[in-house]
């Protein structure tokens, strides 16, 4: 099965332009696949990070080896380019001083490629990122009727491109993605000084999924100091594994203020992490599922679509709260999410009194106008 990329669109626009493209994101969600499918037809270089060879080579070249590397091919693309030493160095070299080669970097963990390119790069780059399939991406590919039906299969086994190719496999590849990949890149690093640390955490975070998390409680859970929880979940967040979604507050003295709810960017791996793949017809998070899956959808809606907002829950210490709000110039826009469509929805009156927004409660008839 050949997914159509949104990203594809959006990285043939930048192609001709002089600035390095750098691709990012999880490890498996298709970068590479996406990258040969944009040079498609064209002569280009492909280096592999992984290669000792490619590694030695491009650690510091002077600019008459990178052309002597480089030959005369216009497109070069560096896969895993977060391998190599002083990659930001080499891609500045060969932006500034071999101004006809388009040069493309993929990597697969943000904390890596971006802290060795941020200042070497700085304004000559542009960043795109790559995530699991979007729903928008299934849709096209399968059709709307089918997509549909299998909808509740997708809240539990998720949207990497391998799980969704591979039906009659996907319980064992998704355990092995979660197993191979999943603490790869933090592992690779080599701060982590207790591994098992990171999957009790993963564990701890996969069943507050879409709930406050409190770092005290995880450090106590654990028997490790809250230090370590934070620099864990930073981890583990610029790994493209969970991220965290900030408090709104502005005015009422009893808004919840500095807590952060915790979110994976795929529900397969959350459910793989609890050891839990049954069908969603027997589970009893099927609210989380949804909500989990309702905010990866939109998180990849805005990057794809360019869009750039900030993004929030709200709660007060009385336990009034919205789901998820969104601000962009100026306006708010607040969601309430439930799987059921006959659900009833209040605006919470706190906020409705202190704060001028829009309203939406996103269901499963509705779903599609959110994530689209």
């Amino acid at each position: 099965m050949k997914f159509n990329r949104i990203h594809f669109h959006n990285l043939s626009e930048q192609l001709e332009n002089r600035k390095v493209i750098l691709l990012i994101g999880p490890r498996q969600v298709g970068k590479t696949t996406l990258i040969n499918d944009l040079l498609t037809g064209k002569e280009y270089l492909f280096l592999d990070g992984d290669d000792p060879t490619t590694r030695r080579l491009l650690d510091t070249p002077n600019t008459m080896q990178l052309k002597s590397i480089l030959g005369d091919y216009k497109y070069v693309f560096i896969d895993e380019a977060q391998r190599i030493q002083n990659i930001g160095i080499t891609a500045k070299i060969i932006h500034d001083q071999i101004p006809d080669v388009r040069l493309i970097l993929s990597g697969s963990s943000s904390f890596e490629l971006s802290g060795l390119t941020q200042e070497p790069l700085t304004g000559r780059k542009i960043t795109f990122h790559l995530y699991p399939i979007s729903w928008k991406e299934f849709e096209q590919t399968i059709g709307y009727v089918a997509a549909e039906q299998d909808l509740p299969n997708r809240l539990v086994y998720g949207f990497y491109p391998e799980i969704i190719t591979n039906v009659s496999e996907q319980e064992t590849l998704l355990y092995e993605l979660t197993e191979s990949y999943l603490y790869k890149d933090v592992l690779a690093l080599g701060v982590i000084k207790k591994q098992d640390v990171i999957f009790r955490l993963l564990q701890l975070l996969a069943f507050q999924m879409g709930n406050e998390v409190s770092y005290n409680e995880i450090s106590r859970s654990l028997q490790v100091d809250v230090k370590t929880v934070i620099s864990y979940i930073d981890l583990l967040e610029q790994a493209y594994v969970i991220y965290r979604l900030g408090t709104f507050s502005r005015n009422l003295r009893k808004e919840i203020k500095m807590n952060k709810k915790i979110y994976f960017y795929d529900n397969g791996v959350r459910n793989a992490l609890i050891k839990n793949l049954q069908p969603l017809a027997l589970r009893n998070d099927i609210g989380a599922l949804w909500e989990n899956f309702l905010m990866a959808e939109r998180l990849k809606f805005l990057e794809y679509s360019g869009t750039r907002v900030n993004s929030y829950f709200w709660r007060t210490k009385n336990q009034q709260e919205l789901d998820y709000l969104e601000e962009k110039d100026g306006k708010l826009n607040a969601y309430e999410f439930k799987w059921n469509p006959d659900s009833k929805f209040s605006i919470p009156s706190s906020f409705k009194e202190t704060y001028t927004a829009d309203y939406k409660l996103v269901h499963r008839d509705n779903f599609r106008e959110f994530i689209l």
